[in-house]
C-alpha cells in the first residue's frame, strides 16, 4: 500500500519573514514620507539586534548605544537610498549598523586578532559560522556574474549569504539577526549556495 504523505503548511519561520518584511516595507515608506511612527517602528522592530552587533565588535554598551543613535539618524535621513532590489529592510539596517562599528573599530585603532580589514577582503565568518571552504564560489568566472546569480536568489537565501559570507557573521548571528533557528540559517546558505552554483556552472 503507497503511503500517503501529508500536505506541508508553510513554516511559522516563513510566514513570520513574510509578515515582517511586509511590515518593514509599510514603514521605510512612512519615513521616507517624513512620518516618524515609521522610523519608530523600525526601531522597535530591529534595535535589539543592531545593538546586539555594536556590542559584539565594539565591547562597549555605551559606545554601542551612541552608534546605534547615530544609525537611526543617517536612516532617518537616508531612508529614501534604500533599494529593495539590493535586500531586505532588516538586512540593509543591519549592514548599516555593522558598517559604522567597523569604521569606529578601524578609527580607534583596535587590534582584535586578524586585522579587520583582512577579514573583510577574505569575507571569513565567525567561529561557528559557514566554512571558506563550504562557501568557495571562486570558481566563478567573474564578479559580474556572481552578482548577477546573487540578484536571482530569493531574499531569504540571498541574505544569507550576504551576512554569512561576505559581510563575516556567524550562523549564530545570523539567526539572531533574522529570527530564525540557526538550523534554518544553515539549511538556506546551503540551498542558496546550491543555486548559486547551478547558475554559475561551478562544480
Amino acid at each position: 500500500m503507497t503511503a500517503v504523505l501529508p500536505m506541508q503548511s508553510p513554516s511559522s519561520d516563513d510566514s513570520d519573514d513574510a509578515t515582517t518584511q511586509a511590515d518593514d516595507a509599510r514603514d521605510v515608506s512612512l519615513a521616507a514620507r517624513g512620518e516618524r511612527g515609521g522610523l519608530a517602528a523600525l526601531y522597535d522592530r530591529h534595535a535589539g539586534v543592531m545593538l546586539a552587533i555594536g556590542l559584539r565588535i565594539l565591547r562597549s554598551q555605551r559606545e554601542a548605544e551612541d552608534l546605534l543613535h547615530d544609525v537611526f539618524v543617517e536612516v532617518w535621513h537616508h531612508v529614501g537610498d534604500y533599494d529593495p532590489r539590493r535586500g531586505t529592510v532588516r538586512t540593509w539596517l543591519l549592514l548599516r549598523m555593522r558598517s559604522r562599528c567597523l569604521d569606529r573599530v578601524r578609527s580607534a585603532g583596535f587590534s582584535r586578532g586578524e586585522s579587520l580589514d583582512a577579514r573583510e577582503e577574505r569575507g571569513l565568518p565567525g567561529r561557528d559560522g559557514v566554512s571558506e571552504q563550504e562557501t568557495d564560489v571562486e570558481g566563478a568566472p567573474d564578479r559580474a556574474r556572481v552578482k548577477a546569480a546573487l540578484a536571482e536568489l530569493p531574499d531569504t537565501l540571498r541574505e544569507v549569504l550576504e551576512l554569512g559570507y561576505f559581510r563575516g557573521f556567524s550562523s549564530s548571528e545570523i539567526g539572531e539577526a533574522l529570527g530564525i533557528p540557526t538550523g534554518t540559517v544553515k539549511s538556506r546558505v546551503r540551498v542558496a549556495l546550491e543555486r548559486l552554483r547551478a547558475a554559475l556552472g561551478v562544480a
